[in-house]
């Protein structure tokens, strides 16, 4: 069971729960525990580290002074992934994933060579 720090009373709580069972916050949108409700801290806004702000895509009527939000999105996490995606991939990295991804007919042309080998003799 994954857990996680309620925002208000700092309490352990289920990651899917809806409400925190000891102070009643609102954990999760709409009562839907797919959909992740982001708090901001006392005193400070989402906006302000938020990728919708940033370029001007945000139609969430409480912006540029929301402290709860759907659809926030950190602009350092942001960034930090697309500098992951980014990154050179090394050969063995490479070979390593397309292994992975073809195994199934690479199985079967070994097999294939092996018959053929036995053909042979």
């Amino acid at each position: 069971m994954a857990t996680i720090s309620c925002p208000k009373c700092q309490q352990l709580v289920d990651s899917q729960a809806i409400t925190c069972p000891y102070c009643r916050t609102t954990l999760k949108a709409y009562g839907h525990p797919g959909v992740t409700l982001h708090r901001a801290k006392k005193n400070e806004y989402l906006c302000d580290s938020c990728t919708y702000h940033d370029d001007d895509t945000c139609n969430f009527p409480q912006r540029p002074y929301a402290q709860d939000c759907t659809l926030y999105e950190n602009i350092a996490e942001r960034q930090a992934l697309l500098e992951q995606q980014n990154k050179p991939i090394s050969l063995q990295t490479t070979i390593s994933n397309w292994i992975q991804r073809y195994q199934a007919i690479l199985i079967l042309l070994v097999l294939l060579f092996i018959c053929l080998l036995i053909a042979m003799r």
